[in-house]
């Protein structure tokens, strides 16, 4: 008799064990072949499949009581013989073993290739985790994969600056990274504080879709007076979207939309809601890309506002067009106080034209910063001209032009005619030792002047001894800065000299003038006479060396009435036998007066 296989599967659990006994046609591996593959019979109220394999012996009857008689036969037959058996294990066990190195195979490829599909969020999954993806601390960011210990410690701080929000006056949250969603969550808390005037949200990712969190929230909050939103790549759509929400606002004095991707788009509709807000007081659009365009917008609103106080537009492209037309707009304004163009590529054009405004202009300008424009000694020229007519300006800043001594001449023959200016940066004109001597005479008479900042002139030694016999004993100068103008040693013992004598200096910045230890030993024995005035020094970059700190720490230690409280000496040639020196001199200024100095090494 053939054999056969047959696999009885019963649908209910617990049918009797005799009645799956009967459905077996053999034992010890002997069956009989069926007709069919399957058939169910019920039996004592359980319904029983039987499956049948396609092997068998011929001729077999398909009746029960056949079935039943070959089972009888098959029992009173001894055991089969082993041959069978060992065929079937020979064949059997290296096919399974096969089946089973080929599915750990197919496991392991499955694993590498193919990747794991995520589940779904449910809606309320999706409702709890959604807005985690922010950072807590600066330039990090916290993935919603780096598992749920972090999300919840993310939540908990974002939790902690909503509470933040609802309770300082002042509140700095800028490069924490968290992105729209996180504006969204934190605009809420911040409609509900009643006593914060200052928020910054700079450096945070905030894209225009991010502006829409503000819309209701600065309508219903009337305290907010500073907004900082600055290197947030808002765009012109994100600045569309805030001007909507401003122009009706009447709390916010103070916008900060510095880095901000801003173009003539976003520079027009600031323009449209400054010709109907009447609160804004300062307006910083700082390295944008804004350009001419952008600039006459900007103009127009100037004409019709009227409470405007500051505007800064440094780092733009406004260049000779855009000061034009900002000339025109000051010609009847009466409300600018500020007006910063750093960085504009104005030229000796635009000067001309941005001045021959502004002396037209019916306000009082304080400030003006026009530094790194190519501004030559023609357009020093035009400069000097507003100076002699101006009773307002109180800085101006020239800072990183091209005037030269000839155009430091002609500044300096105004300031003979003005006494509003108490602040004048000249640094980086190409300045050298006959033009520091023009403006070092003006000092003689002119009392106003309290910052000269000369940084980045080659004006030598020499220069450096104009400006010393003149300091000496005339002027009200009382921040002076002179780093890298190559005074050396030798102009470095001029400055020493006068300090003897002059009472007003409180901050010298002498950094990078290779004064070495001789001009270091020069200033330490000035150091050691009575100043009541000078609280700082700089001298950073010297290239002084461990005698050079001797000295000074010498001196510290020998004047009683020091008044200095900062010394800079960082970045140059020390030891730690020239810093021990500088810190035990520290050490005993103040056990000695009970005077602190901050010692940068």
């Amino acid at each position: 008799m053939g054999l056969a296989s047959t696999l009885s599967l019963c649908s209910h659990p617990q049918a009797p064990l005799h009645i799956q006994r009967r459905q077996c046609l053999g034992v010890c591996g002997q069956f009989v072949r069926l007709p069919s593959l399957y058939s169910a019979r019920k039996r004592g109220g359980f319904r029983i499949l039987v499956v049948r394999a396609a092997s068998g012996v011929r001729g077999t009857q398909s009746r029960s009581t056949g079935a039943r008689r070959v089972y009888r036969q098959s029992q009173a037959e001894g055991p089969l013989s082993s041959g069978p058996v060992k065929q079937i294990a020979s064949v059997v066990v290296p096919a399974g073993v096969f089946v089973a190195a080929t599915f750990v195979v197919w496991k392991i490829v499955e694993k590498l290739l193919v990747p794991k599909q995520r589940k779904p969020l449910s809606a309320e999954s999706q409702s709890s985790s959604q807005g985690m993806k922010w950072s807590v601390a600066a330039g990090t960011n916290l993935l919603s994969k780096l598992g749920a210990k972090i999300e919840r410690e993310s939540k908990q701080k974002l939790n902690e600056f909503a509470r933040e929000l609802k309770s300082f006056p002042s509140i700095d949250m800028s490069g924490r990274n968290f992105g729209d969603e996180g504006i969204f969550f934190l605009a809420e808390s911040l409609a509900f504080n009643r006593i914060v005037e200052e928020v910054s949200f700079a450096a945070n990712g905030i894209t225009a879709a991010g502006m829409k969190a503000f819309d209701g929230v600065l309508q219903s909050n009337f305290t907010l007076k500073t907004l900082d939103l600055s290197g947030n790549p808002v765009g012109d759509e994100g600045a569309k979207c805030l001007c909507d929400i401003l122009v009706d606002n009447s709390s916010i004095e103070k916008l900060q939309l510095n880095s901000t991707d801003l173009g003539d788009e976003g520079a027009k509709a600031l323009a449209e809601m400054l010709k109907k807000n009447s609160t804004l007081r300062v307006l910083e659009l700082n390295n944008n890309m804004i350009e001419y365009s952008g600039f006459t917008s900007i103009a127009g609103a100037l004409l019709e506002n009227n409470s405007i106080r500051n505007i800064h537009l440094n780092g733009n492209y406004g260049g000779a067009l855009g000061a034009n037309a900002l000339a025109k707009a000051l010609e009847s304004n009466k409300s600018l106080r500020e007006l910063h163009l750093h960085g504009n590529s104005i030229l000796d054009e635009g000067t001309r034209a941005l001045m021959s405004g502004l002396s037209l202009h019916k306000g009082k300008l304080a400030v003006l910063d026009i530094g790194n424009n190519s501004l030559s000694a023609k357009g020093a020229f035009h400069v000097a001209e507003y100076i002699r007519k101006s009773k307002s300006l109180l800085w101006l800043n020239l800072y990183m032009n091209d005037i030269g001594d000839e155009g430091a001449e002609k500044i300096a023959d105004a300031l003979k005619e003005n006494r509003s200016i108490t602040t004048l940066d000249l640094g980086g004109n190409n300045i050298h030792a006959a033009g520091v001597n023009a403006i070092a005479q003006v000092l003689k008479d002119n009392s106003v002047i309290t910052t000269l900042e000369l940084s980045y002139n080659p004006i030598g030694p020499d220069g450096a001894q104009a400006l010393a016999e003149v300091l000496k004993f005339h002027g009200s100068i009382k921040t002076l800065k002179l780093g890298w103008c190559q005074i050396g040693a030798k102009g470095a013992e001029f400055v020493a000299d006068a300090l003897k004598y002059n009472t007003t200096i409180s901050v010298l910045d002498l950094r990078a003038n290779g004064l070495r230890d001789e001009g270091a030993a020069c200033l330490a024995r000035s150091l050691k006479v009575v100043n009541e005035a000078l609280t700082s020094i700089d001298l950073g970059f010297n290239e002084i060396r461990d005698d050079g700190a001797f000295a000074i720490a010498q001196a510290l230690k020998a004047n009683d009435d020091i008044a200095v409280t900062s010394l800079n000496i960082a970045s140059n040639f020390l030891t730690k036998f020239g810093q021990s020196a500088l810190a035990d001199a520290r050490d005993h200024v103040y056990e000695m007066t009970e005077k602190e100095i901050n010692i940068f090494l």
